[in-house]
């Protein structure tokens, strides 16, 4: 009789998009315990941005209105092309994050990661 090789709940792989979700959910949970009222900003993953804007943006922000909470974008398929190998990625996704939060809270992106550029 044969069985499962892995429990349900175990993916058995994940795609390229669910592993680079997962990096900004580390990132935004990284900044979250420093900065408590970014649980009030969505963080989304875009593929590629809407406009054919030259340089190619990494990354966009948009402060709260009316009708929308403030949300971060970090475009995979730039930042993908741009990092050699995952810990690249897992770096620049980061430096994306932290640069679109300290665009919305108006602070240097020092200030949101004390860490930022060091790395």
């Amino acid at each position: 009789m044969r069985g499962p090789v892995a429990p349900p709940q175990v993916p058995l792989s994940a795609s390229r998009a669910d592993t680079f979700r997962d990096l900004v959910q580390d990132s935004v949970e990284r900044l979250e315990r420093r900065w408590p009222q970014l649980a009030d900003v969505d963080f989304l993953v875009l593929d590629v941005p809407a406009s054919p804007d030259e340089p190619v943006p990494l990354g966009s922000s948009a402060p709260a209105t009316r009708d929308r909470h403030a949300h971060v974008v970090v475009y995979r398929r730039p930042v993908e092309l741009r990092a050699k190998n995952r810990d690249e990625r897992a770096l620049l996704v980061h430096e994306v994050v932290v640069e679109q939060v300290a665009e919305l809270l108006g602070l240097a992106p020092e200030s949101v990661d004390p860490r930022y550029g060091q790395d």
